[in-house]
Protein backbone atom coordinates (compact mmCIF):
# COMPACT_ATOMS: atom_id res chain seq x y z
CA UNK A 1 0.00 0.00 0.00
CA UNK A 2 2.83 2.36 0.87
CA UNK A 3 4.48 1.80 -2.51
CA UNK A 4 1.24 2.44 -4.37
CA UNK A 5 0.61 5.64 -2.46
CA UNK A 6 4.18 6.78 -3.09
CA UNK A 7 3.85 6.25 -6.84
CA UNK A 8 0.48 8.01 -6.86
CA UNK A 9 1.98 10.99 -5.01
CA UNK A 10 4.87 11.21 -7.48
CA UNK A 11 2.45 11.07 -10.41
CA UNK A 12 0.45 13.90 -8.86
CA UNK A 13 3.54 16.06 -8.34
CA UNK A 14 4.84 15.55 -11.87
CA UNK A 15 1.44 15.85 -13.54
CA UNK A 16 0.51 19.08 -11.76
CA UNK A 17 3.89 20.59 -12.57
CA UNK A 18 3.66 19.74 -16.27
CA UNK A 19 0.04 20.95 -16.51
CA UNK A 20 0.96 24.20 -14.84
CA UNK A 21 3.86 24.71 -17.24
CA UNK A 22 1.91 23.84 -20.38
CA UNK A 23 -1.75 24.81 -20.01
CA UNK A 24 -3.39 28.21 -19.78
CA UNK A 25 -6.51 29.92 -21.10
CA UNK A 26 -4.34 31.93 -23.50
CA UNK A 27 -2.37 28.96 -24.82
CA UNK A 28 -3.69 26.89 -27.76
CA UNK A 29 -4.27 23.19 -27.25
CA UNK A 30 -2.47 20.74 -29.49
CA UNK A 31 -3.46 17.09 -29.87
CA UNK A 32 -0.13 15.29 -30.15
CA UNK A 33 -1.95 12.05 -30.98
CA UNK A 34 -2.73 13.21 -34.53
CA UNK A 35 -2.25 12.54 -37.36
CA UNK A 36 -1.93 8.89 -36.41
CA UNK A 37 1.39 7.19 -37.24
CA UNK A 38 3.02 10.39 -38.55
CA UNK A 39 6.62 10.76 -37.43
CA UNK A 40 8.04 13.83 -35.67
CA UNK A 41 11.07 15.82 -36.79
CA UNK A 42 13.14 13.59 -34.48
CA UNK A 43 12.40 10.00 -33.58
CA UNK A 44 11.10 8.53 -30.30
CA UNK A 45 14.43 6.78 -29.64
CA UNK A 46 16.16 10.16 -29.52
CA UNK A 47 17.72 11.80 -26.50
CA UNK A 48 15.53 14.83 -27.26
CA UNK A 49 12.38 12.85 -26.47
CA UNK A 50 13.87 11.89 -23.10
CA UNK A 51 14.98 15.40 -22.19
CA UNK A 52 11.83 17.29 -23.16
CA UNK A 53 9.49 14.99 -21.25
CA UNK A 54 10.93 16.26 -17.96
CA UNK A 55 9.11 19.34 -16.57
CA UNK A 56 11.88 20.20 -14.12
CA UNK A 57 14.51 20.28 -16.87
CA UNK A 58 12.14 22.35 -19.02
CA UNK A 59 11.61 24.95 -16.29
CA UNK A 60 15.26 25.26 -15.31
CA UNK A 61 16.57 25.05 -18.86
CA UNK A 62 14.10 27.68 -19.98
CA UNK A 63 15.44 30.10 -17.37
CA UNK A 64 19.00 29.44 -18.49
CA UNK A 65 18.11 29.97 -22.15
CA UNK A 66 16.36 33.29 -21.49
CA UNK A 67 19.27 34.56 -19.37
CA UNK A 68 21.65 33.81 -22.24
CA UNK A 69 19.32 35.42 -24.77
CA UNK A 70 18.97 38.56 -22.66
CA UNK A 71 22.76 38.81 -22.46
CA UNK A 72 22.85 39.55 -26.22
CA UNK A 73 21.71 43.18 -26.71
CA UNK A 74 19.93 42.68 -30.05
CA UNK A 75 18.06 39.59 -28.87
CA UNK A 76 17.31 41.36 -25.59
CA UNK A 77 15.71 44.32 -27.37
CA UNK A 78 13.72 42.00 -29.61
CA UNK A 79 12.36 40.01 -26.66
CA UNK A 80 11.73 42.97 -24.37
CA UNK A 81 10.30 45.37 -26.96
CA UNK A 82 8.29 43.03 -29.15
CA UNK A 83 6.77 40.42 -26.84
CA UNK A 84 4.27 40.44 -23.99
CA UNK A 85 6.74 39.01 -21.49
CA UNK A 86 6.72 42.01 -19.16
CA UNK A 87 2.93 42.41 -19.11
CA UNK A 88 1.70 38.85 -19.65
CA UNK A 89 4.63 36.71 -18.65
CA UNK A 90 3.09 33.34 -17.78
CA UNK A 91 1.02 32.82 -20.97
CA UNK A 92 4.02 34.05 -22.98
CA UNK A 93 6.30 31.48 -21.34
CA UNK A 94 3.74 28.74 -21.86
CA UNK A 95 3.36 29.55 -25.55
CA UNK A 96 7.13 29.29 -25.90
CA UNK A 97 7.05 25.97 -24.05
CA UNK A 98 4.30 24.68 -26.31
CA UNK A 99 6.34 25.62 -29.39
CA UNK A 100 9.23 23.54 -28.02
CA UNK A 101 6.89 20.59 -27.42
CA UNK A 102 5.47 20.76 -30.94
CA UNK A 103 8.97 20.98 -32.40
CA UNK A 104 10.08 17.83 -30.59
CA UNK A 105 6.94 15.69 -30.27
CA UNK A 106 4.49 17.05 -32.84
CA UNK A 107 3.79 15.26 -36.10
CA UNK A 108 6.09 16.61 -38.80
CA UNK A 109 3.26 18.33 -40.69
CA UNK A 110 2.07 20.03 -37.50
CA UNK A 111 5.58 21.13 -36.50
CA UNK A 112 6.39 22.47 -39.96
CA UNK A 113 3.18 24.51 -40.04
CA UNK A 114 3.85 25.97 -36.59
CA UNK A 115 7.47 26.81 -37.40
CA UNK A 116 6.42 28.54 -40.62
CA UNK A 117 4.07 30.70 -38.55
CA UNK A 118 6.85 31.58 -36.11
CA UNK A 119 9.11 32.52 -39.02
CA UNK A 120 6.44 34.80 -40.49
CA UNK A 121 6.08 36.52 -37.13
CA UNK A 122 9.85 36.95 -36.83
CA UNK A 123 9.84 38.60 -40.25
CA UNK A 124 7.98 41.56 -38.74
CA UNK A 125 10.24 41.98 -35.71
CA UNK A 126 12.93 44.63 -36.16
CA UNK A 127 14.23 47.63 -34.31
CA UNK A 128 17.20 49.42 -32.82
CA UNK A 129 18.87 48.69 -29.49
CA UNK A 130 19.37 51.50 -26.94
CA UNK A 131 22.98 51.71 -28.15
CA UNK A 132 21.84 52.24 -31.74
CA UNK A 133 22.46 48.77 -33.21
CA UNK A 134 19.84 47.71 -35.75
CA UNK A 135 18.43 44.21 -35.46
CA UNK A 136 15.99 41.85 -37.15
CA UNK A 137 14.63 38.71 -35.55
CA UNK A 138 15.28 36.87 -38.81
CA UNK A 139 19.03 37.64 -38.66
CA UNK A 140 20.75 34.22 -39.03
CA UNK A 141 23.29 35.05 -36.32
CA UNK A 142 20.54 35.82 -33.82
CA UNK A 143 18.52 32.77 -34.84
CA UNK A 144 21.61 30.62 -34.33
CA UNK A 145 22.16 32.13 -30.89
CA UNK A 146 18.57 31.58 -29.77
CA UNK A 147 18.67 27.99 -30.99
CA UNK A 148 22.01 27.36 -29.28
CA UNK A 149 20.92 28.88 -25.97
CA UNK A 150 17.72 26.84 -25.90
CA UNK A 151 19.55 23.60 -26.65
CA UNK A 152 22.22 24.40 -24.08
CA UNK A 153 19.69 25.28 -21.39
CA UNK A 154 17.51 22.20 -21.67
CA UNK A 155 20.44 19.82 -22.14
CA UNK A 156 22.51 21.16 -19.25
CA UNK A 157 19.48 21.29 -16.94
CA UNK A 158 18.77 17.63 -17.67
CA UNK A 159 22.43 16.67 -17.18
CA UNK A 160 22.79 18.61 -13.92
CA UNK A 161 19.45 17.89 -12.25
CA UNK A 162 18.08 14.69 -13.77
CA UNK A 163 20.85 12.35 -14.89
CA UNK A 164 24.48 12.90 -15.97
CA UNK A 165 25.17 12.82 -19.70
CA UNK A 166 28.37 11.95 -21.55
CA UNK A 167 30.02 14.04 -24.25
CA UNK A 168 28.68 11.55 -26.79
CA UNK A 169 25.16 12.04 -25.41
CA UNK A 170 25.50 15.81 -25.73
CA UNK A 171 26.84 15.52 -29.28
CA UNK A 172 23.84 13.37 -30.12
CA UNK A 173 21.39 15.90 -28.64
CA UNK A 174 22.80 18.83 -30.63
CA UNK A 175 22.86 16.78 -33.83
CA UNK A 176 19.22 15.75 -33.32
CA UNK A 177 18.13 19.40 -33.29
CA UNK A 178 19.71 20.27 -36.63
CA UNK A 179 16.68 19.62 -38.85
CA UNK A 180 14.32 21.68 -36.69
CA UNK A 181 16.92 24.45 -36.34
CA UNK A 182 17.20 24.66 -40.12
CA UNK A 183 13.43 25.04 -40.44
CA UNK A 184 13.61 27.99 -38.04
CA UNK A 185 16.36 29.50 -40.17
CA UNK A 186 19.12 28.70 -37.67
CA UNK A 187 21.30 26.95 -40.24
CA UNK A 188 24.45 27.68 -38.23
CA UNK A 189 23.17 26.28 -34.94
CA UNK A 190 25.66 23.92 -33.23
CA UNK A 191 25.51 20.25 -34.14
CA UNK A 192 27.88 19.02 -31.44
CA UNK A 193 29.16 20.01 -28.02
CA UNK A 194 32.39 21.29 -29.58
CA UNK A 195 30.43 23.51 -31.99
CA UNK A 196 28.32 24.83 -29.09
CA UNK A 197 31.43 25.74 -27.13
CA UNK A 198 32.97 27.40 -30.19
CA UNK A 199 29.82 29.43 -30.81
CA UNK A 200 29.61 30.57 -27.20
CA UNK A 201 33.26 31.65 -27.31
CA UNK A 202 32.63 33.64 -30.51
CA UNK A 203 29.54 35.33 -29.05
CA UNK A 204 31.07 36.09 -25.66
CA UNK A 205 32.50 39.54 -26.65
CA UNK A 206 29.02 40.61 -27.80
CA UNK A 207 27.31 39.74 -24.52
CA UNK A 208 26.80 42.30 -21.78
CA UNK A 209 25.29 42.82 -18.37
CA UNK A 210 21.86 44.44 -18.25
CA UNK A 211 19.34 45.45 -15.60
CA UNK A 212 16.74 43.71 -17.77
CA UNK A 213 18.23 40.38 -16.66
CA UNK A 214 17.34 41.22 -13.07
CA UNK A 215 13.92 42.49 -14.16
CA UNK A 216 13.35 39.11 -15.80
CA UNK A 217 14.42 37.28 -12.64
CA UNK A 218 12.12 39.48 -10.56
CA UNK A 219 9.19 38.68 -12.85
CA UNK A 220 9.99 34.97 -12.63
CA UNK A 221 10.07 35.18 -8.86
CA UNK A 222 6.78 37.07 -8.57
CA UNK A 223 4.82 35.07 -11.15
CA UNK A 224 3.03 32.06 -9.67
CA UNK A 225 4.27 29.43 -12.09
CA UNK A 226 4.29 26.28 -9.95
CA UNK A 227 1.22 24.84 -8.22
CA UNK A 228 0.68 26.15 -4.67
CA UNK A 229 2.30 23.25 -2.75
CA UNK A 230 5.49 23.66 -4.80
CA UNK A 231 5.96 27.44 -4.57
CA UNK A 232 9.08 27.02 -2.35
CA UNK A 233 10.73 25.11 -5.19
CA UNK A 234 10.22 27.91 -7.70
CA UNK A 235 13.02 30.11 -6.36
CA UNK A 236 15.33 27.09 -6.35
CA UNK A 237 14.47 26.27 -9.96
CA UNK A 238 15.19 29.87 -10.99
CA UNK A 239 18.56 29.88 -9.23
CA UNK A 240 19.31 26.47 -10.73
CA UNK A 241 18.87 28.07 -14.14
CA UNK A 242 21.48 30.69 -13.25
CA UNK A 243 23.81 28.12 -11.72
CA UNK A 244 24.27 26.11 -14.92
CA UNK A 245 25.24 29.14 -16.98
CA UNK A 246 28.86 29.08 -18.21
CA UNK A 247 30.80 30.48 -15.26
CA UNK A 248 32.28 33.44 -17.16
CA UNK A 249 28.87 34.50 -18.47
CA UNK A 250 27.28 34.08 -15.03
CA UNK A 251 29.95 36.36 -13.55
CA UNK A 252 29.59 38.90 -16.34
CA UNK A 253 25.82 39.06 -15.76
CA UNK A 254 26.34 39.58 -12.02
CA UNK A 255 24.67 36.31 -11.06
CA UNK A 256 27.35 34.62 -8.99
CA UNK A 257 25.13 34.98 -5.92
CA UNK A 258 22.28 33.20 -7.71
CA UNK A 259 23.52 29.75 -6.75
CA UNK A 260 21.99 26.80 -4.97
CA UNK A 261 22.99 25.70 -1.51
CA UNK A 262 24.14 22.05 -1.42
CA UNK A 263 20.90 20.87 0.18
CA UNK A 264 18.85 22.84 -2.36
CA UNK A 265 20.74 21.23 -5.23
CA UNK A 266 19.95 17.79 -3.84
CA UNK A 267 16.27 18.71 -3.54
CA UNK A 268 16.13 19.97 -7.13
CA UNK A 269 17.86 16.79 -8.30
CA UNK A 270 15.30 14.74 -6.40
CA UNK A 271 12.49 16.63 -8.14
CA UNK A 272 14.16 16.10 -11.51
CA UNK A 273 14.63 12.39 -10.90
CA UNK A 274 11.02 11.92 -9.76
CA UNK A 275 9.70 13.77 -12.81
CA UNK A 276 11.78 11.60 -15.11
CA UNK A 277 10.48 8.26 -13.88
CA UNK A 278 6.75 8.82 -13.62
CA UNK A 279 4.57 8.71 -16.71
CA UNK A 280 2.24 11.71 -16.89
CA UNK A 281 -0.95 10.91 -18.87
CA UNK A 282 -1.99 13.48 -21.45
CA UNK A 283 1.38 15.15 -21.84
CA UNK A 284 2.93 15.74 -25.29
CA UNK A 285 5.47 12.96 -24.73
CA UNK A 286 2.84 10.36 -23.87
CA UNK A 287 0.42 11.48 -26.59
CA UNK A 288 3.21 11.38 -29.19
CA UNK A 289 3.98 7.79 -28.22
CA UNK A 290 0.29 6.97 -28.61
CA UNK A 291 0.31 8.58 -32.06
CA UNK A 292 3.10 6.26 -33.17
CA UNK A 293 1.54 3.17 -31.62
CA UNK A 294 4.18 2.91 -28.90
CA UNK A 295 3.45 1.86 -25.32
CA UNK A 296 2.38 4.75 -23.11
CA UNK A 297 5.35 4.05 -20.83
CA UNK A 298 7.85 3.90 -23.73
CA UNK A 299 9.90 6.86 -22.45
CA UNK A 300 9.68 5.79 -18.82
CA UNK A 301 10.98 2.26 -18.96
Amino acid sequence: MTTTNSVSEKESIAARLMQRLMHDAGVPRVDFRAPAKEQALVGPDSLSWRVFKNPVALFIGGVTAVLLELAEPRVRSGVWDHTSFRTDSLPRMKRTGLAAMVTVYGARSVAEKMIAGVNRMHGHVAGVTPDGAAYQASDPELLDWVQATASFGFLEAYAAFVTPLSTADKDRFYAEGASAAALYGAVGAPRSLAEQQKQFAAMRPKLERSDIVFEFLDIMGRTKILPLPFHPLQGMFIRAGAEILPSDIRTMLGLDDWRLKPWEKKLVQWAGAVSDKVRIPGTPAVQACERLGLPANYLYR
